[in-house]
């Protein structure tokens, strides 16, 4: 009987464990709420332009774990302006047009804002430190990158945010639809 009892009390405190695990982390951007899935697990951030990080897990195959950070910027530029800057951090592949691996679509953030949903895939041109004109580029094929990017009023001033999901196509692939129904949570 002691060990039913102790077997079952195994098994509720591992289901308890499961649960715990699977909580995500609560995110506000602009005033609006969502909580990240349970698989992203957040990192400190790599650099101080970035409120949040987390971490994607990698698809079966893939070389790397996928990267969201999230951004505030205040005079962060335009939406197209970003817009812009984020299709030039790619190559796009010789026998393709820029229509077919880079879709831009309006969608509402929390119900509050105007916003863009970008998605580009081809060969990212990564550079280290990013903004640093002289910076090595290493090209990596086979990358995606979901941004979106929406303006909110602070007080008297405009506040860009955005978040940026990017790492392997495959990888960027598995996680799509959780992002895009997160980014839908948002309220």
């Amino acid at each position: 009987m002691r060990m039913l009892v102790a077997a079952a009390l195994v098994a509720a405190l591992g289901s308890a464990t499961v649960a715990e695990d699977k909580k995500g982390t609560p995110v506000e951007l602009g005033g609006v709420k969502a909580t990240t899935p349970g698989a992203w697990k957040e990192e400190a951030p790599s650099n101080k332009m970035r409120m949040a990080q987390f971490k994607l897990p990698k698809a079966e195959g893939d070389p790397e774990d996928a990267e969201l950070a999230l951004f505030k910027s205040p005079g962060g530029g335009s939406v197209q302006a970003n817009l812009e800057r984020q299709e030039k951090k790619f190559e796009l592949p010789a026998d393709k047009k820029a229509a077919d691996v880079i879709k831009t679509e309006k969608l509402k953030f929390g119900d509050k804002y105007d916003g863009v949903y970008q998605d580009i895939q081809g060969t990212l041109l990564k550079k280290f430190p990013p903004f640093d004109p002289n910076a090595k580029v290493t090209k990596v094929p086979d990358y995606r990158q979901i941004y979106v990017i929406f303006e909110a009023k602070d007080g008297d001033s405009t506040v860009v945010y955005s978040m940026t999901l990017l790492g392997p196509a495959k990888t960027v692939e598995a996680h799509k639809k959780a992002f895009d129904e997160w980014v839908k949570s948002f309220k």
